[in-house]
């Protein structure tokens, strides 16, 4: 698939025009079609220093996550199991992967990138689950503070 076509479907349709843009000099988004694209759209675009990873640090630190991230999924078989235990439709994952990012408490900002993103996060049938658990079995609260409690620590 043509990276324009994932970049419209991906971004643009779902998240408006970024009003910027940073590369890291791949030919995919220096062609003149990018170029003009730009132009049209009056996105800023910004190139990385040529041999100096730090200029895109944030977004390599997220690239070497959601790396990780993939490599969790696929070597535990998620959906597909492979010989070596690695799934050769990772690419089905990423629907999944991407859901589970966004809606995961990032400790840089104290939200999850959707919140923040679009002001709420969706909920999920364990989320209703724990409200139950925690009217029905007043000690269940005492139980959550103290296993929160517990990993706080643990993180430290």
């Amino acid at each position: 698939m043509d990276t324009e076509f994932l970049f419209w479907n991906n971004i643009i349709s779902t998240g408006g025009v970024p009003k910027v843009i940073i590369s890291d000099r791949d030919p995919k988004f220096t062609s003149e079609f990018w170029t003009n694209l730009y132009d049209m759209l009056r996105t800023k675009f910004s190139f990385s220093t040529s041999y100096h990873p730090q200029t895109d640090g944030l977004a390599e630190m997220m690239i070497q996550t959601m790396e990780e991230i993939i490599i969790k999924f696929c070597a535990y078989g998620m959906k597909y199991k492979f010989h070596e235990g690695y799934t050769p439709y990772w690419v089905t994952l990423l629907p999944a992967i991407q859901l589970v990012y966004s809606t995961s408490q990032h400790c840089t900002t104290g939200n999850s990138p959707l919140l923040r993103e679009k002001g709420w996060n969706p909920s999920f049938p364990v989320d209703h689950l724990k409200k139950i658990i925690l009217t029905i079995h007043p000690t269940a609260k005492d139980l959550n503070d103290m296993w929160k409690e517990a990993c706080d620590t643990q993180a430290r």
